[in-house]
């Protein structure tokens, strides 16, 4: 059991792959998809927290919409690869970790069904 969004691994993971996103893109010129990828990645773990806050139903609720998130960023990443703004190898980084995360909030969302 947790007390707060902060203890949850799959948050701390969600905040580090957004830093991760921020410091890649950091001196990238394509400023539309640069902050469309931040944006997107900064949306997992504010909507893991902010469910996570709000509790119940709602907390199930936030957790597919961060998973929605990842997948948004996973599809901004590999168009970001596409057209060269980042590596391939940068792409698979965020691509693998995004997918790693999905996992874990399909996991945290199955234990939440399981205390109803």
């Amino acid at each position: 059991m947790y007390q707060s969004f902060e203890d949850l691994d799959v948050w701390k993971r969600a905040c580090q792959l957004a830093v991760t996103v921020y410091e890649m893109l950091r001196h990238s010129e394509d400023f539309s998809l640069r902050r469309q990828m931040q944006r997107a990645a900064v949306s997992i773990s504010s909507n893991i927290a902010e469910g996570s806050e709000r509790g119940g139903q709602d907390f199930a609720r936030f957790l597919r919409i961060a998973r929605g998130s990842a997948a948004e960023l996973r599809t901004q990443t590999y168009i970001a690869a596409k057209v060269g703004v980042i590596s391939n190898d940068q792409m698979k980084q965020i691509a693998d970790e995004t997918k790693g995360i999905a996992k874990m909030l399909i996991g945290l969302s199955r234990s939440l069904k399981e205390r109803e």
